[in-house]
């Protein structure tokens, strides 16, 4: 796919090719340009020019912040080997009528499983008529999620399946890592349109030059026609 960059790719003055088919900071497609131009391009918009597809004909070359992405990259791999240790759901059982002691107990496994980064399946275990009448069963489950909300939130609502009611809590951390990630992206987003902005403008003004440029090139010798 064109735009994936490979390991220890050519970077600007290090490309070789007369042209480049020229990719934008956020994606969009350029064209065939000289490879001076796309390097004045990048200087101009404070941006690398980085070598992508070197066996297309011609290669394919990307603006970026090299060294953004380079470090982009390598928070991505350790955050990968973070989350290797995939989060378990743990589960916990008890019955409708269980007495103070014992709630307390589940309740310390399940603030345990989620200071450890797991979810927490509480069931709770119907017997005989408290299948067509759990009172109390989703009040006892709600009961135990408030308890615990330091640590974590109710990710599926207490409801009723058969002879269980079961609910699951996610640990708040998790939930916390993934906020954080959203604005993470976000303004990397927003950095991206401000490159894309830049390279459109330089692109804009490198075009101007050449015409510019080719034009006095053309009175230069419809004048020297003239003279002669």
């Amino acid at each position: 796919m064109i735009g994936v960059i490979i390991s220890e790719p050519n970077i600007n003055e290090d490309i070789r090719a007369a042209k480049v088919r020229l990719i934008g900071p956020n994606g969009e497609q350029v064209g065939v340009v000289a490879t001076a131009v796309a390097l004045n391009l990048a200087k101009e918009a404070n941006l690398d020019l980085v070598e992508v597809a070197p066996n297309a004909k011609p290669p394919v070359a990307k603006l970026i912040d090299y060294g953004k992405f380079k470090y982009t990259e390598k928070m991505k791999q350790r955050e990968a080997r973070r989350n290797q240790n995939k989060i378990e759901v743990k589960e916990i059982r008890f019955r409708l009528k269980i007495d103070d002691h014992d709630f307390e107990t589940k309740e310390g496994h399940v603030r345990r499983f989620l200071q450890g980064g797991d979810k927490v399946k509480v069931t709770i275990m119907l017997r005989g008529r408290e299948q067509s009448r759990p009172i109390g069963g989703k009040e006892l489950l709600f009961k135990l999620a408030q308890d615990v909300e330091e640590l974590g939130v109710i990710e599926s609502q207490p409801r009723q399946e058969g002879r269980d009611i079961y609910m699951t809590l996610a640990p708040k951390g998790k939930k916390v890592h993934a906020q954080s990630e959203q604005r993470r992206r976000g303004q990397q987003a927003r950095i991206e349109r401000q490159a894309r902005q830049q390279a459109r403008l330089a692109a804009a003004q490198a075009k101007k030059s050449e015409a510019s440029t080719e034009n006095n090139q053309i009175k230069e010798g419809s004048d020297a026609k003239d003279e002669d």
